[in-house]
């Protein structure tokens, strides 16, 4: 209609409008919420404040100040969400339900709900992966994973013919333990609430997306009601929330508590500062006569009854007002005064399907159209819609809940003056919840029901309503099912409040003091092992659930590292019940780590016996036969493994780990592909692919998907490292250096890391700066035998040559069997002309690998410098003959020949052999004698040319002490064979040695 000023408002906003004009009191704290909105939330002077903690009394009117302040804030532009204990269970639900609310005014958050899809996802991908009766992060996973990836960085260095040294470690076990107990700890943070890296991940999401939203809003505000329940879930992340943990926060993200108690100081110390403390008080009996008068509710006498009675509780004047009394005796009762407020509320509603309705539906924690329609026998819509506009019903997602305070006097009035109504009505409301959970079972696995909210909440639900209907006879059932979802993650929180709630609603003495010994273990650092301590302490379970209860807490002792009282919680539930194939797995797993690796592979060979379809003890069992080196026994069982559970990303990628390690990279290539093509946020399938890459010399494409992993998760320190070790490979050394200083920073513990990047400053010619991280990572790890070797090559290389020989001796006590160490200790024997100990070392390399004829020519390169010239050629010719190819081979051959020659004929008869060899096409210089070939040109073949040059030219190039050593050894040696030859020669030589400060016994 024309000109009535009103074209503007919506129906939704004059309905608003009208609620708001019922709202009486609270003008100091509207004021201050209104007024800090107006302030700029980036301005250094008056800053506006970002977060307030509302609390006071239950019935006080938190939430209707909630209310109002949010309304507030949608007036002047903002956005705003808000949860309470109905929709919080956890920070991803939370998250989902701020989105979903956020979304609803300022249109999709498209990250948001990709990340959310991808966990939904990752949720159900770990459920199938795990025992059906075993939680969702299921050791076999977390070992197998760091075991695998420890190996990948792992492995055995190896000298190649020259003396290089290509990168691989031995014995990984030391670095995947560290690795697999943070992450079992990551498990138990999923016990209080906190979160894996899929969980991180949306938490930067969610930051990121409010970034982008206040970007568009003046403010965005997120209120959190019930903060007594909610913080359960919530009070950690939210402080790491405002403290940037997960990216930084707008400043104009406002965040508002309310509960009915003070925040932990020793929790919020750090915030108190920016923290807007609002207390509630009771009304004054001014502000109590304006809600009065605003019901219509003026007869002095009744407003009396009511000041008095009321006690000025924002909710009971609300009730009494609705009520409509008429005299002061329709007010006054005896008795508990909440008790006589809602009594006489619930009198006079004079539609008796109301007054049924208000009673009915307080038997239920959660309400929707369904749980109402069983409460109240049948389908009322009107009815339904009737009850959601009552004072004391609120919610805002799936559920709609009665205040605590009016629904406690609901049902203890019930519970007295109607037992019989109060037991069916009970009865029926858990039959309702058991058809429900099991509709949502349908077609899911045992482990994807856990993992299902919805199934969770039905069975919480249930387990509420029988042990209100019979807490006697109900109280053990759900004590042993309490073993069972203390085996779940995340699980338990809500488990235990629905049977403390069943306590305080039933008031029964046995039930009460379960609720406070299960409330005070879950309280606890390890509230999962202090609940299932509890349980098995003082409950009487039945024999299945206390073998369970022992499976479990042995499970949990295990991801604490403590495997001595995880092996034996584990003994006892095998005794209890020796068809618990769990319990036989887990210990088998268990025992994986302690040993004898023989009784781990016999326990998760019953394991698999009891149940040949139990997919994650055939992961574990091909661990057991991997370690053992039975590599095809491993492959077949991963094989039997991912025919039972085609989507396992981990199963395929333990196997194209093992197709790795034994060689086969193609296979491996497959594996790990495929893994990655069914899960894309996979980090550590494209970092294992990336290590098969690695293996295979392709270090570009190896870079890409450590690269790929990386950008999925930052903090992934092994690729990092690994990274590292593929730019080494490269020859890129100053990349290499800092990767592997990135993957230092991100764990300072990682000997291998630093042990990598010793040999990364070795490569590099930079042997001070590599013997210090090689000497710190063997501090770290006094085991790492080819840390030890490693520093040995640093000091050959740097000279240091009796200090080589005493790491590589280290090295080979450790391991005798490490053939590259006895090839690096011949060569400093070799270098340092001690030529019979070098000859012992290489003969004993030759006997470890006889086809090692990088051994056999620098054997016969020492026996040569020794002047054993005959034993020489007995091993320098079939090491020619056995590489044709290899001119390093022909040239110590050649040496041997000038070196013996016929003096009358003199060396020039050699020439054209030398002409030949020297004149050769190099497709590469190696680390032998090839690097030479340019300037033995000059000394050989061009005896006009000017040596002096030649030398001046070689020395520029910045050869290393390893190659000026040896070029200093072969002068020495043509030194003695006289003429012209050894004139420049010598020249030679003398130039080399003053250049490089080598002493004067070269010159």
């Amino acid at each position: 209609m024309a000109g009535t000023g009103r074209r503007g408002r919506s129906r939704g906003e004059l309905i608003r409008q009208r609620a708001r004009a019922g709202f009486v009191g609270r003008r100091v704290q509207l004021s201050l919420f209104a007024e800090n909105l107006l302030k700029d939330p980036a301005a250094d002077a008056e800053q506006a404040d970002f977060l307030f903690h509302v609390h006071g009394l239950g019935g006080v009117g938190k939430s209707t100040l909630l209310r109002e302040w949010q309304e507030a804030a949608r007036r002047v532009g903002a956005v705003t969400a808000m949860v309470d204990e109905s929709e919080v269970h956890g920070v991803p639900q939370t998250l989902t339900e701020l989105v979903r609310q956020l979304a609803g005014q300022a249109g999709p958050l498209k990250e948001f709900d990709r990340a959310a899809e991808l966990y939904r996802r990752a949720q159900e991908t770990a459920a199938d992966s795990v025992p059906q009766d075993g939680p969702r992060a299921s050791p076999g996973e977390v070992s197998l994973s760091s075991r695998l990836v420890a190996q990948a960085a792992l492995g055995a260095a190896t000298v190649l013919p020259g003396g290089g040294l290509v990168a691989a470690m031995t014995s990984p076990d030391a670095a995947a333990q560290a690795v697999d107990r943070l992450r079992a700890a990551g498990a138990r943070a999923l016990d209080i609430g906190g979160g894996d890296a899929d969980v991180t991940r949306l938490n930067h999401v969610f930051v990121s997306e409010l970034g982008r939203l206040c970007e568009r809003h003046r403010w965005v505000v997120l209120f959190f009601d019930t903060w007594e329940r909610t913080g359960r879930y919530l009070d950690g992340w939210l402080r790491e929330l405002v403290l940037d943990s997960d990216g930084r926060l707008p400043p104009n993200v406002m965040v508002v508590l309310a509960g009915r108690d003070e925040l932990v100081e020793r929790d919020w110390a750090m915030l108190r500062g920016v923290l807007v403390d609002v207390p509630l008080e009771v009304f004054t009996p001014a502000e109590t006569r304006t809600l009065l008068a605003a019901r219509g509710v003026l007869e002095p006498a009744v407003v009396d009854a009511v000041l008095r009675l009321s006690m000025g509780l924002p909710l009971l004047v609300e009730l009494l007002a609705l009520a409509r009394p008429r005299t002061a005796e329709d007010v006054n009762g005896d008795g508990d005064v909440v008790d006589a407020v809602v009594e006489r509320f619930v009198r006079w509603i004079t539609d008796a399907r109301q007054r049924e309705a208000v009673v009915a539906c307080a038997v239920a924690r959660l309400l929707n159209e369904d749980v109402f329609a069983v409460a109240m026998s049948g389908e009322e819509r009107e009815l339904w819609q009737w009850l959601c506009r009552q004072p004391f019903v609120s919610g805002r997602g799936e559920f709609k809940q009665y205040h605590a305070v009016v629904r406690a006097s609901m049902m203890r009035q019930q519970r007295v003056h109607s037992p019989q109504r109060w037991t069916s009505a009970h009865l029926r409301l858990a039959e309702a919840h058991a058809a429900w959970r099991a509709e949502v079972a349908q077609g899911q696995t045992e482990a994807k029901r856990w993992a299902d909210h919805r199934w969770l909440r039905h069975l919480v639900e249930e387990t509420y309503h029988r042990l209100c209907a019979a807490p006697v006879a109900e109280l053990p059932a759900a004590l042993g099912q309490g073993a069972h979802v203390a085996g779940r993650e995340g699980a338990l929180p809500q488990w235990t409040d629905a049977l403390s709630q069943a306590a305080r609603d039933t008031g029964d003495p046995a039930l009460l003091a379960w609720a406070d010994r299960l409330q005070s273990a879950v309280a606890e650092e390890e509230p999962v092992c202090a609940f299932l301590t509890s349980v098995l302490v003082h409950a009487h379970l039945g024999t299945e659930d206390r073998a369970w209860a022992h499976t479990y807490r042995g499970l949990r002792h295990y991801y604490a590292g403590r495997d001595e009282e995880a092996i034996a919680d584990l003994d006892r539930a095998i005794a209890i019940d020796r068809s618990n194939a769990r319990a036989w797995a887990f210990r088998g797993n268990a025992r994986l780590w302690r040993g004898p690796l023989d009784q781990a592979l016999n326990d998760l060979k019953t394991a698999c016996d009891i149940d040949p379809a139990y997919s994650w003890a055939l992961t574990r069992r091909a661990e057991a036969h991997r370690r053992g080196g039975r590599f095809d026994q491993a492959i077949t069982d991963l094989t039997a493994s991912l025919e039972i559970a085609p989507g396992d990303v981990w199963a395929l990628v333990c196997r194209g780990t093992i197709h790795r390690q034994t060689g086969r990279i193609e296979e491996a290539i497959t594996d790990l592909t495929t893994a990655h093509g069914l899960d894309p946020k996979d980090a550590w399938a494209l970092a294992q692919r990336g290590e098969a890459h690695r293996t295979a010399a392709r270090y570009d494409q190896a870079i890409t998907d450590f690269t790929a992993a990386l950008a999925l998760n930052r903090n992934l320190a092994w690729a990092l490292g690994a990274r590292g070790v593929a730019h080494r490979q490269a020859g890129r050394y100053d990349e290499a250096i800092t990767d592997l200083t990135g993957a230092l920073a991100l764990n300072p513990n990682l000997a291998w890391a630093r042990g990598s990047r010793g040999i990364a400053h070795c490569q590099a010619d930079r042997y001070d700066e590599a013997v210090a991280d090689l000497t710190a990572a063997l501090a770290l790890d006094p085991t790492l035998a080819w840390a030890y070797g490693s520093r040995g090559v640093a000091h050959r290389q740097a000279g240091r040559y009796d200090a080589a020989v005493a790491d590589l001796t280290t090295t080979l006590e450790l391991d005798p069997t490490l053939a590259w160490a006895l090839r690096c200790r011949g060569l400093a024997h070799r270098q340092g002309r001690r030529y019979d100990e070098a000859v012992a070392d290489f003969t004993a390399a030759l006997a470890l690998d006889a086809e090692d004829s990088w051994s056999l020519g620098q054997r016969g390169l020492a026996r040569r410098q020794a002047g054993d010239f005959t034993a020489a050629r007995e091993d320098l010719e079939p090491a020619v003959a056995s590489h044709p190819g290899n001119l390093g081979y022909r040239f110590e051959k050649a040496m041997l020949d000038t070196l013996t020659c016929d003096l009358s004929s003199g060396p020039a008869a050699l020439l054209p052999h030398w002409r030949g060899l020297l004149h050769a096409p190099l497709q590469t210089v190696a680390e032998d004698a090839t690097r030479f070939f340019g300037l033995f040109r000059v000394l050989v073949l061009e005896p006009v040319a000017d040596v002096a040059r030649a030398t001046e030219e070689f020395l520029s190039d910045g050869p290393n002490h390893d190659a000026r050593t040896d070029l200093l050894h072969y002068l020495a040696e043509l030194s003695g064979i006289g003429g012209s030859l050894a004139l420049r020669v010598g020249e030679c030589r003398r130039i080399v040695a003053e250049r490089s400060d080598m002493g004067s016994e070269w010159v």
